[in-house]
């Protein structure tokens, strides 16, 4: 008696066959399929939507009663765009949470057996949460206009300001993806990603002009990339910007040093995303 057995031929690969239009396909499927789960689950949008009112009313009158700024600036003025590319910034870690968690429970094995472009999987997940993260970022905007607050400038001025946060928002997601590949659960990717994160945001000129700080500390917040974003949104929008003061090169031309971390991160970052994804995946 003899036993047969039936092989399945192997998925056609859409590189194979479909070429850029297919791609572009899986992308947008993978893009999708996050944001139904954040649907499904709308408690996810907390970060994005109640935390950013919460914040834009605590720093603006209750912080920023207690801060004066150079010239008698308005401290109102001076906290929105910090705001702004802050909670842009923070929105990135549910990149590293949720990156992390389709890695733990078996949903990227599972996407790896069906006919697709594996770097859908990456950019899709980074597509998804810069949208997520906008969404924060329009809540800060509403929020400082339903308070009082206009920014001084252009509206191209302004679109631009935002474009440079928003660019800023998205190399933090590729930073987010490599924490996510190259950890081994939520928790630790969680972990991670604060330990880095929050200095970052904190220890920078987003909510008080670095020249009230010691020396040392100054000169850390004054290269932080944070600071850089900071002090380009306000430039743009036409807001108080102390920092225009302080004579080192990224505060002297700090839309330059913006787009020059966003753009190296990016070149960094996604590359090595590839690499370590690759080597989380290998059979």
């Amino acid at each position: 008696m003899s036993a047969t057995m039936t092989v399945r031929p192997p998925a056609v690969r859409p590189h194979q066959a479909g070429g850029v239009g297919a791609w572009l396909k899986d992308v947008w499927v993978m893009t999708r399929r996050n944001l139904l789960h954040i649907r499904r689950e709308p408690a996810q949008l907390s970060d994005v939507t109640i935390q950013p009112v919460l914040f834009t009313l605590l720093f603006v009158y209750v912080f920023g009663a207690a801060m004066t700024l150079p010239g008698g600036a308005s401290y109102k003025e001076f906290a929105i765009p910090g705001l702004l590319v802050m909670n842009l910034t923070m929105a990135t870690v549910g990149t590293a949470i949720g990156l992390s968690m389709d890695l733990s429970t078996g949903v990227i094995d599972r996407l790896r057996t069906l006919p697709m472009f594996q770097t859908a999987i990456l950019i899709g997940r980074s597509a998804s949460d810069l949208l997520a993260a906008v969404l924060g970022g329009a809540v800060v905007l509403a929020t400082g206009l339903a308070i009082g607050w206009r920014p001084d400038a252009t509206t191209l001025s302004v679109a631009a300001g935002v474009g440079i946060v928003v660019l800023f928002a998205y190399a933090m997601t590729w930073v987010n993806t490599c924490v996510a590949l190259g950890v081994k659960g939520p928790e630790a990717a969680q972990g991670v990603v604060f330990v880095f994160l929050f200095p970052l945001a904190f220890v920078s000129n987003v909510f008080a002009p670095t020249q009230g700080m010691p020396s040392w500390l100054a000169t850390v917040a004054d290269w932080n990339p944070v600071s850089a974003v900071t002090s380009a949104c306000r430039d743009l929008f036409g807001a108080a910007n102390p920092s225009a003061s302080v004579q080192v090169w990224p505060m002297q031309h700090p839309v330059e040093a913006a787009l020059l971390w966003s753009v190296g991160l990016l070149a960094v970052c996604i590359p090595l995303a590839g690499h370590l994804y690759r080597r989380r995946t290998r059979d």
